[in-house]
């Protein structure tokens, strides 16, 4: 019996040493692997969309019927340190918004002034919730970027006769950029090259109405050109100082050639 026992002890011995030689032998990679765990440094958030700041209280002033007259009143303004557009209030008449102020007290205070010097006569003041913009919340992007291109179109034909005044910096269109986003209450800053980085890059093919789109009319690859998209693979823009500020396609030759990306604030 004891004997039995024995040679069965022995067997099984023999037995396991065998099946751990060949598990010994085995290369490591012949064994499945769990996946890796996912560590917090390894996942990416979702980068944050870049805001335009909102609007303050503006000042709107004037009444023109000669767009040279609004434009020279812009240009004085711009002067003494204000950020001034002309707009087209209704057909063949122009008025200056200008000002970004944090109450209305202190935008009652400067108009006053600037009416004291003979600079401007009557004046509006323009609350932050009378700008389209504050309608986002509740109407939604979509709102807002109609009335984007609906201010943009109104400026259509209409001569450009501001920004680009610099014979070194170049002709800069983004004085029309700028006016139709701040007509809405979206402070888009005053230079290409600043609204181009202020913005989030969007795929051509993803541009939206109310997105911006750049080009390097140098060809050294520096923002000195900008548009508003429109739809439809169309574009407002000043093409120069002094003409008329038009629609044209992003696909035309000219523009496709100088294309450098299209930006998104909303």
């Amino acid at each position: 019996m004891m004997k039995t026992v024995s040679v069965a002890r022995n067997f099984c011995l023999i037995l396991m040493g065998a099946v751990l030689a060949a598990g010994c032998a085995a290369r490591s990679g012949d064994y499945p692997r769990l996946p890796e765990k996912r560590t917090k440094e390894t996942i990416t958030a979702p980068r944050a969309k870049k805001k335009l700041a909102r609007l303050g209280y503006a000042i709107q002033a004037g009444a023109f019927t000669k767009v040279e007259n609004a434009a020279r009143l812009t240009e004085t303004l711009q002067a003494g340190g204000l950020n001034a557009s002309y707009y087209v209030a209704e057909k063949g008449v122009y008025k200056v918004q200008f000002g970004n102020f944090p109450s209305r007290q202190e935008a009652r205070e400067r108009a006053e002034l600037l009416q004291a010097v003979g600079v401007i006569d009557a004046f509006y003041i323009v609350a932050p919730d009378e700008f389209t913009a504050a309608g986002q919340a509740q109407y939604g992007d979509a709102y807002l970027r109609e009335e984007l291109i609906k201010t943009a179109r109104r400026f259509m034909g209409v001569p450009y006769l501001w920004g680009g005044t610099s014979p070194d910096a170049g002709f800069d269109c983004s004085g029309l950029a700028m006016a139709v986003y701040q007509l809405n209450g979206l402070d888009l800053p005053r230079v290409s090259g600043a609204q181009f980085e202020a913005g989030d890059p969007i795929e051509e093919k993803k541009l939206e109405k109310g997105d911006l789109v750049f080009f390097s009319t140098s060809g050294t690859g520096k923002i000195s050109h900008v548009g508003i998209y429109a739809g439809d693979g169309q574009f407002i823009h000043a093409p120069g100082r002094g003409k008329k500020i038009r629609a044209d396609k992003l696909s035309h030759a000219y523009y496709r050639k100088r294309y450098q990306g299209g930006r998104s604030y909303l």
